[in-house]
């Protein structure tokens, strides 16, 4: 098996699982529909094309930043009629940083790998209004028999920003608390779809089915929560800034109509 981690960061993000008509919430973490979305993008498949392979795979999220809940207004107009439409509630996560996770077959993930490197249409966070800050691949797949999501998501480099980290290191140390002591929340898929989901701590619907807009559908999903510790020192400055990132260079711009 093969697990890709993938790194999800951004000025706004927002993952729905129940957000209905003119009320649109987000989790608080990136949900395994938001994700094989954004997956599914990058290979450039379109809204009609199946998902089975995509909703197999093993998913998990790390929380290495929570961010900052946002409620925003919206407006908007029909398409085709131009008559404007209710207003709208929108919540978002400001500041927020994820490491997320899939595992299956290694040929499949591979696939998905090289489809982040050169996406097909542009991923973005939840929304097409929040794109990524960062480049979404964090490494290449890690191959193997006995590769782990969860042994994965643990052991990977703390994402935050340092101004983050720097600011919980100043919080444990006013409350003379060891760096030691410093968690990070865990959600994994706590069994495969179809399965039982005994032991799940929380359910989602977040399964993709289909993504067809005129039939969207999703399936509920197991949920298991774990608090573990943040990886390597924890009072330590990041090692390596990661590289500029701006998700629009390659688009060719839009010529202006004439007519």
């Amino acid at each position: 098996m093969s697990v890709l981690l993938m790194r999800l960061t951004g000025p706004l993000q927002s993952w729905g699982s129940a957000a209905r008509f003119v009320r649109r919430t987000t989790e608080n973490a990136p949900t395994k529909s938001g994700v094989l979305g954004l997956l599914a993008a990058a290979q450039g498949r379109g809204r009609e094309a199946g998902l089975s392979d995509l909703a197999e795979l093993e998913f998990g999220v790390r929380v290495d930043q929570p961010g900052t809940r946002l409620r925003d207004f919206q407006t908007a107009h029909h398409g085709d009629t131009d008559k404007a439409m209710p207003l709208s509630e929108r919540f978002y996560l400001a500041d927020a940083v994820f490491v997320a996770g899939v595992r299956g077959e290694p040929a499949l993930v591979q696939r998905l790998y090289e489809a982040l490197l050169e996406p097909v249409f542009l991923p973005y966070l939840g929304r097409r209004s929040c794109p990524p800050s960062e480049p979404i691949t964090i490494g290449e797949p890690l191959v193997g028999e006995e590769t782990d999501l969860e042994r994965a998501l643990r052991e990977a480099t703390w994402e935050a920003s340092e101004r983050y980290r720097a600011r919980c290191r100043a919080s444990y140390r006013r409350a003379g608390r060891p760096l030691s002591d410093m968690c990070l929340d865990l959600l994994l898929d706590c069994a495969r779809p179809g399965d039982s989901s005994e032991g799940a701590h929380m359910t989602l619907r977040d399964l993709p089915v289909s993504f067809d807009p005129r039939h969207r559908r999703y399936g509920l999903r197991g949920v298991r929560t774990l608090r573990i510790p943040v990886p390597g020192a924890a009072g330590s400055p990041t090692a390596e800034a990661p590289p500029h990132h701006e998700p629009t260079a390659l688009l060719t711009p839009v010529t202006p109509r004439t007519d």
